[in-house]
């Protein structure tokens, strides 16, 4: 993941769970790990809006293109 993906998604993951959370959590770990694949399956059942959800997804999309 390029560092500037890597840092948008996490500021856009703490301002939209500001509240440490098992959720939160698991995503930090999978883009800790460079996991876009385990990523994608936590935002998939994350009580997120339409627009939050196009955001992150964006934001997926990104990494996942810069990581193969």
């Amino acid at each position: 993941m390029t560092t500037s993906t890597a840092v948008s998604l996490l500021r856009w993951l703490r301002r939209q769970l500001r509240e440490p959370s098992p959720l939160r959590e698991r995503l930090e770990a999978a883009i800790a790990n460079d996991d876009p694949d385990e990523a994608r399956r936590i935002v998939a059942n994350a009580p997120f809006n339409d627009a939050q959800r196009r955001h992150v997804e964006r934001l997926l999309d990104e990494w996942e293109s810069g990581t193969r």
